[in-house]
This record gives C-alpha cells, sequence and structure tokens, in this order.
C-alpha cells in the first residue's frame, strides 16, 4: 500500500495525507471516546476533484474510504474499523467554499467540510434563516450532518435534514461525479437520487457540496422554561401551544431532573431556572416573522391557563436574549455533562409523539424490575417523538459491569420501542454502534432493498464499510 500513499500523496499534497500515527490519532477516535480504529493514513482533499481522484485510486488499489467531517458522530459511523482491510479516512474538512447564496430563491450552496454555524450566519448575512440547530453546530460540518440525516431542536417546525436539502454533489464509489445541485422545490423527473445519499452515512459515496433550504428569518421570539408533574402534561401543553400558535411553536424539549442534575453539577455558571426541583421540565421557544408578533402575550396567557389547571407547576419566561440563550445552554450541555460524568448506554429513539408518556412509563418500569436502581437520564425532542434515554449505574464502580449488559439493556428499550411502533434511531444514525441489531427491527424486506442499493452503487463495498449492513 506504500504506492497507494504516494499515490494519494500526490493527489493531495504531502501535508495533507497524514501516515504518522501521531498526526492520524485525532481523526481515528469517534467524539464518545467508543470506537478506535485503523487507516492507512487520513487524507485531506481540497474540492471535488480532488475526492474524485481519491476514490478513483482506493478502487484501484482495493483499499476501502471512510468520510468523515466534523467528527461529531455519535454511532461510529465515522470511525474506520479496527480490524478489517486498509482503509484511509477521507476528512472533508478543507472543502469550505460557500458557492453561491441565492436570497430570492431562498437556497444557499456550500461545500461539504463548511461548518453549520457557518451556514447559518451565511443566511443570516443574506437576512435569512437556516433552521438546522444542534449543540454541535459549531464544529459538525455539512457533510457530516447530510450523511447522518441529522435532527435537532427545530424539527418541530423545519423538519430534520432530510427536509431541507434541495440538491447534492456526490462523489461515486469509482470516482464518478453526479452533480445535483438543483435549487428545485419542484423537480418530477424520475427517482430523487439525493434522498439515497442523506442519512447513508457515507457507505454509497461522499457527499461534497449541498444546496440547503433558507427561510425567512424570525424577528421575534419568546423562550419559556417550565416545570410539568409527568411527560403525559409535558405532551398536554405541546397540543394547547400548538392549537394556540400553530407552526410558531418552533421546539419543544422534555428534560427529566437528573439530566438538569448532571449540567449543574459539571457544567460551569449553569443554575437552575427555578428556586424549587421539580420531575420534569420542558424548554419551548415560539418564533415569528414580524416584529411585535405578540409572542410572549400568547405565551403568557396560556400558560396561566396552564397553571390554573395544574398542568404546569412553575415556570419562567426569559426577558432577553441573554437569559433565552442561557435556558438553552442547560438543554444544550447535557450530553457535554453526561461524556464528564462517565459512560452510559445510550439509545436515540422516536415513537408518536402521543405515546411518549407510555414510553417512559413502561420502560422506566421495565428496566428498574430488571436493574434495580438504574439511574434514567431522559431528554429529547418531544415535539417531534425523539427521546434521548441514557441508563447508567448512580456508582461509577458498578458502571463497567453494567455497560457490558448493554445488549439485554437495549433489548428491554427497543422491544418497547417496536411495540409502540418507533424506531430504535431516530437522528443519531445506525454506524458501526447499532449495525449488528438492525436486522431484528427492521423488516427482511428492508434490509434486502437496503443491500440490493448498496451491492448496485457500491459493489466492491469500499465505502466506509461496517457501517449500517454488516
Amino acid at each position: 500500500m506504500n504506492a497507494l500513499i504516494e499515490t494519494l500523496q500526490e493527489i493531495v499534497g504531502t501535508p495533507h495525507c497524514l501516515s504518522a500515527e501521531a498526526d492520524k490519532a485525532p481523526f481515528l477516535t469517534d467524539w464518545r471516546g467508543r470506537y478506535t480504529g485503523k487507516a492507512l493514513a487520513v487524507v485531506l482533499p481540497a474540492d471535488t476533484e480532488q475526492v474524485s481522484s481519491v476514490l478513483c485510486a482506493c478502487a484501484a488499489a482495493g483499499c476501502a474510504v471512510v468520510p468523515q467531517g466534523g467528527n461529531t458522530g455519535l454511532c461510529g459511523a465515522a470511525t474506520p474499523l479496527a480490524e478489517g482491510g486498509p482503509a484511509i479516512v477521507l476528512n472533508l474538512s478543507r472543502l469550505r467554499r460557500i458557492r453561491q447564496v441565492d436570497a430570492l430563491n431562498n437556497a444557499i450552496t456550500v461545500e461539504a467540510g463548511v461548518p453549520l454555524a457557518v451556514v447559518q450566519a451565511a443566511a443570516e448575512e443574506v437576512d435569512r434563516l437556516f433552521p438546522l440547530s444542534l449543540a454541535s453546530e459549531g464544529s459538525c460540518e455539512v457533510g457530516g450532518f447530510i450523511s447522518t440525516n441529522a435532527g435537532g431542536v427545530q424539527v418541530l417546525r423545519y423538519g430534520n435534514t432530510r427536509e431541507l436539502v434541495l440538491g447534492l454533489e456526490v462523489v461515486l464509489p469509482d470516482g464518478r461525479i453526479w452533480n445535483g445541485l438543483r435549487a428545485l422545490r419542484k423537480d418530477n423527473t424520475g427517482y430523487d437520487l439525493k434522498q439515497l445519499f442523506i442519512g447513508a452515512e457515507g457507505t454509497l459515496g461522499v457527499v461534497t457540496a449541498a444546496t440547503l433550504k433558507l427561510f425567512a428569518r424570525p424577528r421575534s421570539a419568546v423562550t419559556a422554561w417550565l416545570a410539568v408533574a409527568e411527560p403525559a402534561a409535558a405532551v398536554a401543553l405541546l397540543g394547547r401551544l400548538r392549537g394556540a400558535a400553530g407552526d410558531r411553536v418552533t421546539a419543544f424539549e422534555l428534560i427529566s431532573r437528573p439530566s438538569l442534575d448532571l449540567v449543574l453539577l459539571h457544567i460551569a455558571g449553569a443554575r437552575d431556572p427555578l428556586a424549587q426541583p421539580h420531575p420534569w421540565y420542558v424548554l419551548v421557544e415560539l418564533t415569528d416573522t414580524r416584529v411585535g408578533s405578540g409572542l410572549a402575550e400568547l405565551l403568557e396567557t396560556e400558560l396561566e391557563a396552564a397553571i390554573e389547571g395544574g398542568a404546569v407547576l412553575d415556570g419562567v419566561i426569559a426577558a432577553t436574549s441573554s437569559q433565552a440563550d442561557a435556558l438553552w445552554s442547560l438543554r444544550e450541555n447535557i450530553s457535554e455533562a453526561q461524556k464528564r460524568e462517565g459512560v452510559s448506554i445510550k439509545h436515540d429513539i422516536s415513537v408518536p409523539v402521543s405515546a411518549i408518556p407510555v414510553f417512559i412509563q413502561q420502560a422506566g418500569a421495565r428496566l428498574e424490575s430488571a436493574y434495580p436502581g438504574v439511574r434514567i437520564v431522559c431528554f429529547g425532542h418531544l415535539g417531534d417523538g425523539n427521546l434521548h434515554y441514557n441508563l447508567s449505574r448512580p456508582q461509577v464502580g458498578e458502571n463497567v459491569g453494567f455497560i457490558g449488559r448493554s445488549d439485554d439493556v437495549n433489548r428491554v428499550v427497543y422491544e418497547l420501542v417496536v411495540e409502540l411502533c418507533g424506531s430504535i434511531s431516530a437522528e443519531h444514525g445506525v454506524g458501526q454502534l447499532k449495525r449488528n441489531i438492525l436486522p431484528d427491527y427492521k423488516s427482511a424486506v428492508e434490509m434486502t432493498l437496503m443491500r440490493a442499493i448498496k451491492q448496485a452503487i457500491d459493489p466492491r463495498g469500499g465505502m466506509n464499510p461496517g457501517k449500517i449492513l454488516r
């Protein structure tokens, strides 16, 4: 494989083809620290043509390619395997051009290595909004959030990544470039090929650029942190607010007390917004494209009625943007606080919104019965039915043994998810983490179709092997 490395150095330049172990190391472990793999080199191309040349060279040499963006994924999809055939990591972080901003068409075309926060800022410069919002938006990149079909906190109003992509540019496994960068809302000329690559985790090709939807920028917003006694009260409140405010309800997050406790413990400057602890909280945000739209008054009116009816126990409405940012920081730092606390068994599930209370109650009861004293950190996007449901032992010394029982614990959670017609992965993807269990929760027909698509586009199996399909 020395000849391949020499070829790759010629394509991207020697400084951008990392083969020394110390240079490769930061790219070979996932954000959570759960997976560490091996690679012949980490290759950082500068443009689509270089990506094409790299894939051609790897195909000729029989070397696998693992596409990688900001390396913020949570299922090991952008990390090479620890064992297997030769592979390179293809990091797209140098593809950082904003190719076009078309405010009149509400579209922006950007390359795969552009960080999400930069896309948001570019939209704001032309008085538009790109609504995808993630805790990792400063470091996650366009190619990564497309390849994992990222969700985030505003799916309730704007949809997930799949609904925000108008067109793609993709380098196929054999090096051919497909230019599908169409900024069209209507294109009824056969199969919508871009959808194959959204959420495919780099197993079908390499996304090098995308045309994304923009929206009118909100000019008024109101944010509130509310205490509720149980998830059923939160679901009822969501229905009440959507009935009163429609799609101006932009975000609706559910947060358990253990989740908040971890943030208060591990994140400097974090403060409890309320004087007394409560079992559950809701973080809600309403936005409008009009100034002076009366959002605060509307929310206050609805909350007064909810408090009188007992659905809301307490709450605070942010009076300034900095206060709103502080409330959002509590939600956005839950994952970081968990990371500092230690490892846990993580789940990213979705069920119908109406089934959220049933899931939380029954999952908690089943887990407590099987694993007395289990600590459940439950939070997530209640508005679209997506919960992050993470489990550990309160005592760190007991956690290694508990993590070793992940398969059994997962079965308890996922069997209930299936009973409720849900999904075992709402927004994080499959990667290495859920690859082996995916066939247990997808039908044989679905798995056959997915394998057929993989075989048709990547017959050599060189694109990100060992991810999604085993």
